[in-house]
């Protein structure tokens, strides 16, 4: 992530401590209200906003939090979030260890990549929308698709008063075709799909950024680790 820009301050302290890759917003405000932070030598308080060249440091013994980053292959009819009753969510399908959770949703009738941390400093930087961060899709329709899909889809397309963003789409068969977003809107591709007139069979999210689920089988997961690790945490700006 970038750091803040000299028109973002005043910034609020929890706000600033997330930018660092201190903690979530949340997190910080735990740290504040255990008289963990410190401005300008003094304690902080929740709500304090930072000025830049603010001097801002955590007192106290640190402890070392062993992060945890899993690629996971969802099934279709796994619940990412909210699971209701009869429903089943990931953290209940995966049965990877308890204290991780999933970064983004996918939702029930899809199935592919999630990523699993817990690591709480990974979901804004990864779902904020003022970064470009790519994911590919594999996706099937029922109907043919048409001779103007490829090229009306990356320009953009109109679904219920949003212009989606430019994508990259490519065709993989007369029903098939990958498509690679930097945006993640509710149900962003069964809509655009749904405007050109045909519907999703199936969708399957590939990739998120340099993680891929290649041969991960359903209902699996891996540990994201090394060099793979090394550069996702790179290119949402942790490393």
């Amino acid at each position: 992530m970038q750091k803040p820009e000299t028109s973002d301050y005043p910034m609020r302290i929890n706000k600033y401590l997330a930018h660092e890759g201190i903690a979530t917003r949340r997190g910080a405000d735990e740290l504040i209200a255990r008289g963990k932070v410190l401005v300008n030598g003094l304690v902080a308080t929740l709500g304090q906003k930072v000025n830049e060249g603010d001097t801002v440091e955590l007192r106290g013994p640190s402890h070392s939090k062993k992060y945890l980053y899993f690629a996971y292959n969802k099934p279709v009819g796994v619940i990412t979030h909210s699971p209701q009753l009869g429903e089943q969510d990931i953290k209940q399908a995966a049965g990877v260890p308890k204290d991780v959770f999933p970064v983004g949703r996918l939702d029930k009738d899809s199935s592919g990549l999630i990523i699993l941390t817990n690591d709480g400093r990974v979901t804004d930087r990864l779902l904020n929308p003022a970064f470009d961060h790519d994911k590919e899709y594999r996706v099937r329709t029922s109907e043919p698709l048409r001779d103007s899909f490829k090229k009306t889809m990356e320009a953009g397309v109109n679904i219920e008063g949003y212009l989606t963003a430019p994508c990259v789409v490519r065709k993989s068969g007369p029903k098939s075709f990958t498509i690679t977003l930097t945006e993640g809107k509710k149900h962003q591709i069964r809509r655009m799909v749904a405007a050109m007139h045909n519907t999703v069979v199936e969708l399957v999210r590939t990739r998120i950024l340099n993680v891929r689920l290649d041969d991960l089988a359903v209902g699996a997961w891996r540990p994201i680790e090394g060099d793979e690790l090394k550069t996702f945490l790179s290119q949402i700006g942790m490393k």
